[in-house]
């Protein structure tokens, strides 16, 4: 090969390189671009190379050929893409070489991948203060309905006494929301089309945005049927209608579609959290105010909201997040500040089910406390009680001891089996905490029982949900689960209920 065709070959690789490739002379003048740098500089609206380069290109040259030292990893900003610059000085022929590439996409991937991690790991943190809570507002509530129900109180004591109650179930829903966010919340899933779930709380969404919104809803043919709760699916609506009413206080127009979308491997790489397959889509389209990059970074962390003092708990984005992420679907918002915002939902139809939970227990309204305390179911069997929160597993025992049951009580699992060696042919009844300290879960606990005494009735109590405390307790239905926080009248109501045989007892593994 003779020197000619040696050259041919050499200046072949800066010609032929898919990735932008430039020269520069000693004084920072553009001497050559290839195809690829024309190429992103015609997809970046720009007529010339040039006009694509960091302002500074020039110094930058100069300072490389004088240091003889590389300039890696600069970047600059064009039409809202990043792009990467590495100068490489050739001392030799007195030029520099450089390199482009557009790492917009790549920057976008690592966004949504490190906020994917931080928003898991906050759903983790929700999902253990809930549990504290939860324990907390359970001595509150169980207390509370004691006293009032003592009767011969002060009627401004007992007045306070109603508050603190009200205020404690309060506390409750707000701590039912974090647990949806951290995606601990019991699902009552079954088929429905999302079509059928927007008309029907279309009047109650128009009635919410007000006279001064324009609400539409524009729905998809054919659409296919969802696996959903259907109460969970109500309030992403709720939330995301009200999140969107604030946005345009001077009016506006609210458009919510329906569609389906079919995603390929290419597609679902863009979104950390999307994945291929078929999927029913909703798009939720304000024209309000907008949001900027800061405010999109946070939009679905608890208790983080641009309203005013006392206008927002902050927990709305954060639930509908959540109850996406536990639906296996997930949310892509489109926003610029002053261009309005849009939510696109994506759920997987119901070929792609998700996995049901028990139904949460429902707690007594505060108005009717007094009534449910005065009536609580009774009995004179014996049951072993174990909790590790001292303060609760007094009051539990307080209260089954008020409705006439014999109790034994212990802290973690081992005590709990020591006392049943002593006293199994007593106990008909075990109501254990799902999550103990000691080595012994409440679901290994009643194993371990029920193999002496294979009919022990059980319930299970939590701060969390099943679905936290142990996937195999979330897939058993019909057994008896107590959420906390619960007032005294229903741990009466499942206990007696569980002893009469009147709700079946989750069995033991075989």
């Amino acid at each position: 090969m003779n020197s000619e065709e040696r050259i041919q070959q050499l200046a072949a690789f800066p010609r032929n390189d898919p990735n932008p490739v430039l020269e520069f002379a000693a004084d920072g003048t553009l001497t050559y671009a290839n195809d690829a740098a024309r190429h992103l500089a015609i997809s970046l609206g720009q007529d010339a190379v040039a006009s694509i380069l960091p302002p500074e290109t020039g110094a930058i040259v100069v300072q490389c050929l004088a240091t003889g030292r590389n300039k890696t990893n600069m970047q600059s900003t064009v039409q809202h893409h990043t792009l990467a610059w590495s100068f490489i000085p050739i001392n030799q022929s007195k030029t520099v070489h450089c390199y482009a590439s557009d790492i917009t996409e790549r920057l976008n991937l690592e966004a949504q991948l490190r906020h994917s991690v931080k928003m898991e790991a906050v759903g983790q943190l929700a999902a253990g203060v809930a549990h504290d809570f939860n324990n907390i507002l359970t001595i509150i509530q169980g207390h509370s309905a004691l006293l009032l129900q003592s009767g011969g109180l002060p009627p401004q004591h007992e007045k306070s006494i109603h508050q603190i109650s009200a205020a404690a179930v309060r506390a409750g829903k707000l701590i039912n929301q974090l647990l949806m966010f951290s995606r601990k919340q019991v699902m009552q899933p079954r088929n429905a089309n999302l079509n059928d779930i927007i008309s029907n709380l279309s009047p109650m969404l128009q009635g919410l945005v007000g006279e001064h919104v324009t609400f539409q809803f524009f729905p998809s043919a054919d659409l296919p049927p969802l696996y959903v709760d259907l109460g969970m699916m109500e309030q992403v609506l709720v939330n995301l209608v009200l999140n969107a009413r604030d946005a345009m206080p001077r009016g506006g127009r609210l458009t919510l579609c329906t569609s389906q979308q079919t995603l390929d491997p290419v597609a679902s790489v863009l979104n950390p959290e999307a994945r291929p397959g078929r999927f029913v889509c909703l798009s939720v389209a304000d024209t309000g105010s907008g949001m900027d990059s800061t405010t999109l970074s946070h939009l679905f962390e608890p208790f983080f909201t641009t309203k005013e003092t006392g206008k927002g708990t902050g927990l709305g984005l954060a639930t509908v997040y959540g109850i996406m992420k536990q639906h296996e679907g997930w949310i892509s918002v489109d926003s610029h500040v002053g261009s309005g915002t849009t939510f696109t939902l994506f759920l997987p139809n119901s070929g792609q089910a998700v996995e049901a939970g028990s139904p949460q227990a429902p707690v007594a309204a505060p108005s009717d406390a007094r009534a449910a305390q005065l009536n609580m179911a009774r009995g004179d069997e014996t049951i072993l009680v174990v909790e590790d929160e001292p303060a609760l597993r007094d009051l539990v025992v307080n209260i089954l001891e008020y409705c006439g049951y014999r109790i034994y009580q212990a802290q973690t699992g081992p005590d709990a089996v020591a006392v049943w060696e002593k006293h199994r042919s007593e106990i008909k009844l075990l109501l254990t905490d799902m999550v103990m300290p000691g080595g012994m879960s409440g679901r290994q606990l009643a194993e371990r029982l029920q193999e002496d005494t294979p009919h022990l009735r059980v319930i299970y109590t939590s701060g969390y949900s099943p679905g936290m405390a142990g996937k195999d307790i979330a897939l058993l239905e019909g057994f008896n689960f107590l959420a906390k926080p619960y007032p005294p009248s229903r741990l009466a109501q499942v206990v007696r209920e569980s002893l009469d045989g009147k709700a079946p007892t989750a069995p033991a593994r075989k």
